[in-house]
């Protein structure tokens, strides 16, 4: 289900939270008008934030502003969230997209993924990417993000990685949306 956490003592870091200013380019001051709405104010790189706190800034963004304003601060996770170091390709960076999703959330001080020792908590859900072939693979993401959110981050990523002439397509599966109220939404991905 979109907009609600899966356990209330989830934290998301600063410079995550920090997307939705970045991916509201024209109108920062309403991204921090409607974080500090939710007592997010003044968000900074290193903090902690409530990620009910930021869910409930999504909704606003969502109702008020759009789906394209979701999917452009998706787009702008990728260069704001911390990411796992060595990645090489378009599979990787895409499999890639579920270790920074725990790296950039914790529960108490415990962030959910410790790349030292490749222990990954749960509680949060996940973003599960498996590649079909060379130019295709698909991600199920059964998180609390709207789906809007969660293709731009996988379209940012993506771009990242894919051969320069390569025309990326991705395709947002008919079977299960959480817009529905579905646990999950599943995306088909081709370049």
């Amino acid at each position: 289900m979109q907009f609600q956490a899966f356990d209330p003592s989830i934290e998301v870091n600063g410079q995550t939270v920090l997307a939705v200013v970045k991916g509201m380019p024209l109108a920062p001051w309403l991204a921090e008008q409607i974080l500090a709405s939710e007592g997010v104010s003044n968000p900074q790189p290193g903090e902690w934030y409530s990620q009910q706190a930021w869910l409930n800034a999504f909704r606003i963004v969502s109702e008020k502003v759009g789906p394209l304003t979701l999917h452009k601060i998706g787009q702008s996770i990728p260069d704001n969230a911390d990411w796992p170091p060595g990645i090489d390709d378009i599979h990787a960076a895409l499999a890639s997209i579920d270790v920074a999703y725990h790296l950039n959330h914790r529960r108490g001080t415990t962030v959910l993924m410790d790349l030292e020792t490749g222990t990954m908590e749960e509680g949060i859900g996940h973003y599960a990417y498996e590649g079909v072939d060379d130019t295709h693979g698909t991600m199920v993401c059964e998180n609390p993000y709207p789906c809007d959110f969660d293709s731009g981050i996988i379209e940012a990523t993506a771009r990242r990685f894919q051969t320069p002439d390569a025309a990326l397509t991705i395709v947002h599966g008919p079977k299960s949306c959480r817009k529905r109220g579905d646990e999950s939404c599943t995306y088909h991905i081709s370049w």
